[in-house]
């Protein structure tokens, strides 16, 4: 098993040159500079296949507008005597944004710089019921502040907040369809929170936003296209096609979690049957220990504990409790191999909360998915697990948050150096 670890150089997918052909090259430079973390002028110019000049005079702006900085550059083979070496970076304290889950059970929060390092974080656990939008507002602006405390700033100090919640969120509109979070339909949450905290605000789905983790910090960096599938409340999907993130053509592509898996069956959170979810999350492991152990839940009642004694149960032999979490790898499973036959990724990344259980994703459960693969001689997608616990979420808002306000600087830039 591969755990995601923090602390790697820089930060934002790192991506080859000849796919970036349609991109300014203004943009490419500062993501090349991004994504090395530090990195001389020559080496630049030799990356991204360009002249010196041009690397010099993008950069010359680029400082000069206050988004990258010139550093110290450790000189190859220790100390020599001249000019001490300079490379390039991002300059962290150009802009702060904040990334925000709002989940079934918990929120949390995470601030990082413009560099993506991690400032502060901040996570308090909620009961599972659904919000009214006044409600989730109002613990979004709590969230902030409370992240921005801890941080020893104020929301003057950010430049955008990303967030990140389970449903049908149309990302491009900031619209929350519908989502188990909240009681209302169709609400306009991006703009709503804009208003209530005074900076900018992006939303999207939350494994949209795991998958936004793995490309800015974690095993996706250096991959043009890998999959991660979520599994907590609910099971979700996150889909990453040439180093950028794929919501499909109305922004609310990838639900893996709601495709169905058995026609007229067991009743999904979203108000349908027989969607995949409604077989593998929790809500799904516990209706089932409800039947089978004759176990009772109550609304209100910690899911978390209940799914843990189940998997207690389940260690220390009880062959009921074994059995659920059996049925439910092989739903996965099920989900999987459709993931495979339809994209064919390299990658799949199992993330989550539920990964705890590894019952989920035991041997027995791959290998029930690589017989429902089409053969063809080929070897599969690797299979990660990656523990990268409850701040994976916000993390990935907070890459949301960057990317939405390097779109918008990088454009501006633009718009100066034609003047």
């Amino acid at each position: 098993m591969r755990v995601a670890t923090e602390g790697r150089s820089g930060c934002g997918p790192v991506i080859p040159p000849l796919s970036e052909g349609l991109r300014p090259l203004r943009q490419q430079v500062f993501e090349r500079i991004r994504a090395a973390g530090t990195i001389a002028r020559v080496q630049l110019a030799k990356d991204l296949d360009v002249s010196p000049a041009s690397v010099t005079t993008i950069t010359s702006e680029l400082i000069a507008v206050g988004l990258i900085q010139e550093v110290s550059a450790p000189r190859e083979g220790g100390e020599g005597r001249g000019r001490p070496a300079v490379a390039l970076g991002v300059r962290p304290t150009a802009h702060y944004v904040v990334g925000l889950k709002i989940s079934d059970q918990d929120l949390s929060a995470v601030i990082v710089d413009f560099a993506g390092n991690r400032l502060a974080d901040h996570r308090i656990d909620r009961r599972p019921v659904a919000l009214t939008s006044a409600e989730v507002l109002d613990a979004i602006v709590g969230l902030v502040d409370a992240a921005t405390l801890k941080a020893g700033m104020t929301r003057r100090d950010l430049s955008a907040v990303g967030i990140g919640m389970p449903g049908y969120i149309d990302s491009p509109a900031g619209r929350v369809i519908w989502s188990s979070v909240l009681s209302d339909r169709g609400v306009p949450l991006a703009s709503l929170a804009s208003a209530h905290l005074g900076l900018p605000v992006t939303i999207d789905n939350d494994a949209n936003l795991c998958a936004m983790a793995e490309l800015w910090f974690g095993a996706g960096r250096m991959l043009p296209d890998f999959a991660v599938v979520t599994i907590e409340q609910g099971l979700g999907m996150g889909m990453v096609l040439n180093h950028r993130l794929y919501r499909g053509a109305l922004g609310l592509g990838m639900e893996l979690g709601h495709t169905k898996a058995q026609l007229d069956g067991a009743l999904c959170r979203c108000g349908q049957r027989g969607c995949l979810e409604a077989y593998v999350a929790d809500y799904a492991l516990a209706r089932e220990a409800t039947t089978a152990l004759n176990w009772v839940y109550k609304d209100g009642q910690s899911m978390i504990v209940l799914l843990e004694s189940l998997y207690d149960h389940a260690k220390a032999g009880n062959h009921a409790a074994r059995s659920i979490f059996r049925r439910a790898g092989r739903y996965l499973a099920v989900g999987l191999a459709n993931v495979v036959n339809l994209f064919d990724p390299p990658l799949i990344i199992l993330a989550g909360a539920r990964l705890r259980f590894d019952y989920l994703y035991a041997a027995d459960t791959l290998a029930e998915m690589e017989a429902m693969v089409i053969e063809t001689g080929r070897p599969l997608p690797r299979i990660e697990v990656h523990a990268w616990g409850d701040m994976l979420w916000a993390h990935g808002a907070a890459a949301l948050a960057l990317s939405t306000v390097t779109e918008r600087l990088l454009s501006a830039t633009s718009d100066i150096a034609a003047q």
